[in-house]
C-alpha cells in the first residue's frame, strides 16, 4: 500500500524522503461510500511543538508537503511558500510548530491513485472518488498522532483554502484561527467546468488506459500537458499575458509557418514542469475532489454551515483573480462576519503565492490576534 509505482512524477518507496515523514492511519471510509483499506499520509514539520502553537498549512492542487526547504534529497522542487514560512517569517517557525501534509489522492508520499493497493497493483482505475471532506478526515488522525488537540491556525489557498474552511466547519472545536486565501465556500459552475475540461483532457489521452496506464508502463503526458496549460492560463490574467507576450514569436520563429507564439512556449514550459513531478491519476483525482467542494452539502446550506464556525476567520482575495474571483471571498467574509483582505496583484490567482509581502502582512496580523 505504501509504495507507489516507480514512474516519473510520483514518489515511490525507496526515494530519499528528505524531511518528509509518514503516518499510516489505517482504513478510511469515504464520504461518498468508497473505502480505502490502508492509508498513508506524508507530512513535514518545522519548529517545536509546545502544545498550543501548531499551524497546519494546506497546499493547493499541484503542491505538496514541502512548504519550505531546498530542492533535492527526495524533493523535486524547492519549497512553494519559502518567502512566507521560516524563522522570522510571516509564519515564524521560531514561534509556531508548522505542519503540512501531502493530501490523500496526491503523489508525493500520501496514498493516491499511483499507490499500490493490497494486491500489489496500482490503484489506477479503482481509485474511489474522494472529496475535500475525505482529505480533511485523513488529516484528523495525523493531528491526533502529533498530539495536536487544537490547531492554533489552519491556513490554505485555493484547494488548500477549501480544506482550511472544511476543518473549521467540520471540527470547529479543533481550530482556533482559519485563514482562507483565494478560495470559496463552494466550487462555482465556472470552476467545475474548468476542472472537468482538464480531467477530460487527461482521460482523452490514448495512454490513459482507463486510469490503468501504470500496468502498461506509460503515462498520459499529452493529456496532462493540455490540462495543465488550461489551468495555468486561468491562474494568470489576460492583461498580464498580453503585456508579457503580446503576439511575439518564440525565438524568432514564425508562428504562421509552423513556429510558436511566445505564450504557447511559455504554457508548454509550465506544463513540462508539472509533468516532471506529478502523476496524471492524482491530477484527475484532485480536480474531481475540488469539484466536490460545498461546505453546505448535507449541513442545511452554506449559511448554516458557516454559522457553526467558531474560529477567528481571515479571508483573503486577489483583486485580479479570474479563477476564484473576488466576489467569492467577499461573500465568504460577509457570511463569517469579517472584513475581507484584498491582495493587489497583476498575477491573478497566483497572487496568493507570489505577493508574499502583502500576504505575509495579513498572516502576521491574523496570527498575532
Amino acid at each position: 500500500m505504501t509504495a507507489v509505482v516507480t514512474r516519473r512524477g510520483a514518489w515511490h518507496e525507496g526515494d530519499p524522503a528528505g524531511n518528509r515523514r509518514f503516518l499510516d492511519i489505517g482504513p478510511l471510509d469515504l464520504e461518498l461510500g468508497g473505502h480505502l483499506p490502508a492509508v498513508r499520509i506524508a507530512y513535514e514539520t518545522w519548529g517545536t511543538f509546545t502544545g498550543d502553537n501548531a499551524v497546519l498549512i494546506q497546499h493547493a492542487l499541484s503542491g505538496d508537503s514541502h512548504v519550505v526547504g531546498p530542492e533535492g534529497d527526495g524533493h523535486l522542487t524547492a519549497g512553494w511558500w519559502a518567502d512566507v514560512v521560516g524563522p522570522g517569517g510571516a509564519i515564524d517557525t521560531d514561534r509556531w510548530f508548522v505542519v503540512c501534509t501531502n493530501v490523500i489522492g496526491g503523489c508525493q508520499g500520501s496514498t493516491g491513485p499511483s499507490s499500490l493497493a493490497e494486491d500489489g497493483r496500482a490503484w489506477g482505475s479503482r481509485w474511489p472518488l474522494t472529496t475535500i471532506r475525505d482529505q480533511v478526515a485523513a488529516e484528523i488522525p495525523l493531528a491526533d498522532a502529533l498530539g495536536v488537540d487544537r490547531w492554533a491556525a489552519v491556513v490554505g489557498g485555493s484547494m488548500g483554502g477549501m480544506r482550511a474552511l472544511e476543518w473549521a466547519v467540520a471540527r470547529p472545536e479543533r481550530v482556533e484561527r482559519m485563514i482562507v486565501l483565494a478560495s470559496a465556500a463552494e466550487a462555482s459552475a465556472d470552476q467545475v467546468g474548468l476542472c472537468r475540461i482538464q480531467v477530460d483532457a487527461v482521460r482523452a489521452d490514448p495512454l490513459w488506459h482507463g486510469g490503468d496506464y501504470a500496468v502498461h508502463g506509460v503515462s498520459p503526458d499529452t493529456g496532462l500537458s493540455i490540462g495543465r496549460r488550461i489551468a495555468h492560463l486561468s491562474y494568470r490574467t489576460a492583461s498580464e499575458v498580453d503585456d508579457r507576450f503580446g503576439r511575439a514569436p518564440q525565438d524568432g520563429s514564425d508562428p504562421l509557418r509552423g513556429g510558436l507564439f511566445a505564450v504557447e512556449s511559455y504554457l508548454e514550459h509550465a506544463a513540462d514542469g508539472l509533468i516532471a513531478r506529478f502523476d496524471a491519476g492524482s491530477y484527475v483525482a484532485l480536480n474531481l475532489a475540488m469539484n466536490s467542494h460545498e461546505v453546505g452539502r448535507g449541513r442545511g446550506g452554506t449559511a448554516a454551515a458557516l454559522a457553526g464556525v467558531t474560529a477567528r476567520a481571515t479571508v483573503v482575495g486577489v483583486d485580479t483573480d479570474r479563477l476564484y474571483p473576488l466576489h467569492q471571498q467577499r461573500e465568504l467574509a460577509d457570511a463569517l462576519g469579517v472584513e475581507l483582505d484584498v491582495v493587489t496583484s497583476d498575477r491573478g490567482h497566483d497572487g496568493f503565492l507570489v505577493e508574499t509581502e502583502q500576504v505575509g502582512a495579513v498572516l502576521r496580523r491574523a496570527l498575532a490576534e
